[in-house]
Formats: structure tokens, C-alpha cells, sequence
């Protein structure tokens, strides 16, 4: 059977233009087969039946296939073992080469290396791109070539780098490392082949539409501008909402970077974060797990059952914390100053670890990305990069006080605030704080 086909496995970057992966399958002169995989090992970890991000996904694809069926194509859609579904593949179609954007979760690197090693043997090139952040894990290290761990000098080195490769493309793609990967020119490339299976089902996987409303691609050009002095205020339209489209790679990074690096140095901040978070992952895949300073793994956390539920259901007796747990398994989303908040509460009024409510975001937050996730719940505890002193314990109610001083955010997602429904604090903060500093300081001091 002669080689005829390159294989375009989508993941993180559901998107036709500006991906660079699939713009370097479009130009390999090769009919171009776009697949994308429900990883069932994946799903099977899922609540079931409703997981808006599944939904968001499926809904995403459908999009995708309406797009490759105006120009005669269509997307290749599989549920099962990565592995097994590429066995498949393989002995359907004549492929030479499969093209992918990389991923630097610890499951995906695994799983890509299964799938490389298994083409390999089929005599089948596997190529990987960066498509997903600005610089990858060892583009931004110190001068010694080892990582940063800290975000400030890291974010400084990042920026010098961007200055420096400025007019500096990709060999065949942009001009500028900003630019974008102009694959839509060649979308014509797609094979034209009909879908072999039926379009898998929500319901074929085990899961239901969620009726969940997805914040928008755009975003107007206000907010990016005035992003600073917005950002920290959970009543107003501040912020972009587009945490799901970065992790589904529904947006470009780099669109979204060069259009912040004219607008609002602030908001480009937030994005270096994100390259920062996923460099330390690659960098020190055990934070998956483990604390950052492994020191910090030696705290005797209380992990209370019944106030952990509390911290989950929003019924803790603090306004701005019960706001955001109620925000967030409303919506799926919960805004940035208060996932800061809910974090440090949780860790360390309540001294539970930071693992337990790590979990519970990554299972309901609607853009959750393991490495930021990862990291801002490590920073909240103190126990990861650049973290905040253990010693630091946010005043929920000077948090309000300067964030929500009118309870316009608060009184949105607890109506019952103020009247006789709304339950007492679980914890006094004077108490809790001196606590915290108590038990910190004895779980430090065992690692001396």
C-alpha cells in the first residue's frame, strides 16, 4: 500500500488558522487527514453525563467538520485508546506522517511517546510543533541553562527574548516569531474523504448536553486596554473569559500576545504566567502530586470533610468566598482575584491541602489547565514558585472591602447575604490565621 497520507492529530488546538502544526502538514505536499481523538482514558476520569467542557469540545468539532465539509473533507472523529484507535488508522489508510502541536502535560508526553514509538514501527514519521504557548520549556532559561523558578526574572528574560527574535520567523511560516501560521492558505490540502465512522455522540460516551453558555472567541477591545485597572474588580466585566479557548487552543496564543503587547502590558503578563506555569510542569513534572518545596509536603493539614464540603458549596459565612464557590459551580468559571481568595481560605483558614481543592477546580473550572492550575493553587498554599510567604493569610474581609465594597459581586451568587438564611463564619479569622502560622511552622521546621 503506497504512502499517500499525512495524519493532523488535533488536541489542544481546535482551530483551522494560525495553527502551526497543522500548517506544517498542510505544506508537507502530502493529502492532509485531520483526526481528533476522544481520548476515552481521559473521559472515563470525567463526571458523568455532564461535563460542560466535553460538550464545549463536541460542539467545537462540529464547528470544525462544517468547515471541512464546504471544501469537500471532513474530520476523522474517534473514541477509545489513543493506541488502539492509531492501530486502526494505520491499517485503513496509507499514512507517511502524522503532525502534532505539543502538549507538556505528564499524560500527553507519555501518551505521545506510546504513539511515536508505535508509528516508528510502522515506518511512519511522527513531527511535533509549538503551538500551544509564546516559549516552550528550555527557550527561557537563565544564562546557566537551567529553568527559572521564579516569575519575575522569567517574565523579564521572556520579554528580552520576544524583542530579540522579533523578525526572526519560523523558516517556511511567519515572519515574526507573533505572526501567524498562515494555514488557512492551504486548507485545500485537507484529504477528500468521507468520515468513516459516525460522528461519536455525547450521549455514545456517556455524557448529555449541558446547556452551559461558552464565553465568545472576541473580545472587545476595552477590556484588554483597560485590562489593569479592571482585572481585580469580580463585579464588572474586567477580564476576557477566554481561559477555555487558551486550553483548548480554540484562539491563538500568539494573536492574543501581539494584540496585548500593543494594548496592555498587564494583561501580556497574564499570558507569560501561563508560559511560565507550563515550563515549570515540564521542567518539574512531580508537582503534578507534590508540593514545589517538598518541605512544604511535611504539614499536618486537618482536611475536615464537613468543612471542605462548606468550602465547596459556597456556605462557609464568608461573603467573597461563598460568592466564588457559588460563581463556579454555577457558571464553570470563577474570576482570578477570587480563585486567589477561595485558594488561600481553603489552605489556610481551613488548613486543608491544597490538593483537595486543586482537585475540585480541575473539575469544574471550564478553562482548567493543569499547569496553571497547578501552579496558582501551589502559589495560594506556599508551597510552590514564586509563592507567597506561608506567613501571608488574605483577610477575606479586607478582600471585599477593596475588591466588592458595594456586595454587587457578592450579592449576585449569595441573595441571602444579610438576612437570617445566611450561616455564621466556620471559623473565626484571628483564630484561623494564628492557627495557620502554628502548624506551618511546625511542619517547616521538621525539614531542618
Amino acid at each position: 500500500m503506497e504512502s499517500q497520507y499525512a495524519v493532523f492529530w488535533f488536541r489542544r488546538d481546535l482551530r483551522l488558522e494560525d495553527n502551526a502544526g497543522l500548517f506544517h502538514a498542510l505544506t508537507s505536499g502530502k493529502a492532509v487527514i485531520p483526526l481528533f481523538i476522544f481520548d476515552k482514558q481521559i473521559l472515563d476520569k470525567l463526571e458523568k453525563p455532564f461535563d460542560a467542557r466535553v460538550d464545549f469540545i463536541h460542539q467545537t468539532l462540529a464547528e470544525l467538520d462544517a468547515q471541512l465539509n464546504a471544501i469537500g473533507s471532513s474530520l476523522q472523529v474517534y473514541y477509545g485508546d489513543p493506541l488502539s484507535v492509531w492501530t486502526q488508522l494505520t491499517e485503513q489508510y496509507a499514512i507517511s506522517a502524522v503532525y502534532v502541536n505539543r502538549d507538556y502535560e505528564p499524560y500527553a508526553i507519555n501518551r505521545d511517546q506510546l504513539v511515536e514509538a508505535f508509528l516508528v514501527t510502522q515506518s511512519i514519521e511522527f513531527f511535533s510543533f509549538k503551538d500551544h504557548v509564546v516559549f516552550e520549556k528550555d527557550e527561557v532559561t537563565k544564562d546557566d541553562k537551567n529553568p527559572y523558578t521564579v516569575f519575575t526574572p522569567y517574565s523579564r528574560k521572556w520579554l528580552l527574548k520576544l524583542d530579540a527574535m522579533a523578525g526572526h520567523g519560523a523558516g517556511e511560516g511567519p515572519a515574526s516569531l507573533l505572526d501567524p501560521f498562515p494555514s488557512l492558505d492551504f486548507i485545500r490540502a485537507f484529504a477528500k474523504i468521507k468520515r468513516q465512522l459516525p460522528f461519536p455522540s455525547l450521549e455514545s460516551m456517556g455524557f448529555a448536553p449541558t446547556k452551559m453558555s461558552f464565553p465568545a472567541k472576541t473580545v472587545p477591545q476595552g477590556i484588554i486596554k483597560n485590562y489593569d485597572q479592571t482585572r481585580d474588580f469580580p463585579a464588572i466585566v474586567g477580564t476576557s473569559h477566554l481561559g477555555i479557548h487558551f486550553r483548548f487552543g480554540t484562539i491563538s496564543i500568539r494573536e492574543k500576545a501581539k494584540r496585548a503587547l500593543g494594548l496592555n502590558r498587564t494583561f501580556l503578563n497574564e499570558l507569560i504566567w501561563r508560559d511560565f506555569y507550563a515550563q515549570i510542569l515540564a521542567h518539574f513534572p512531580q508537582v503534578a502530586s507534590r508540593s514545589f518545596k517538598p518541605e512544604y509536603d511535611l504539614i499536618k493539614w486537618r482536611n475536615d470533610e464537613q468543612e471542605f464540603k462548606h468550602w465547596c458549596n459556597g456556605t462557609t459565612g464568608y461573603p467573597i468566598v461563598d460568592a466564588g464557590m457559588r460563581e463556579l459551580n454555577a457558571s464553570g468559571y470563577m474570576h482570578n482575584r477570587v480563585r486567589m481568595i477561595t485558594a488561600s481560605f481553603l489552605t489556610k483558614h481551613l488548613l486543608i491541602d491544597w490538593r483537595w481543592g486543586e482537585a475540585y477546580f480541575a473539575a469544574k473550572l471550564l478553562d482548567f489547565d493543569l499547569a496553571s492550575n497547578n501552579g496558582g493553587w501551589q502559589w495560594a498554599a506556599g508551597c510552590g514558585t514564586d509563592a507567597a510567604p506561608y506567613f501571608r493569610v488574605f483577610n477575606p474581609y479586607a478582600q471585599q472591602e477593596k475588591f466588592d465594597k458595594d456586595f454587587i459581586y457578592i450579592k449576585k451568587w449569595v441573595p441571602e447575604y444579610g438576612t437570617a438564611a445566611y450561616p455564621a463564619p466556620i471559623v473565626e479569622h484571628k483564630l484561623a490565621r494564628e492557627r495557620c502560622l502554628q502548624v506551618y511552622k511546625e511542619g517547616l521546621a521538621k525539614a531542618r
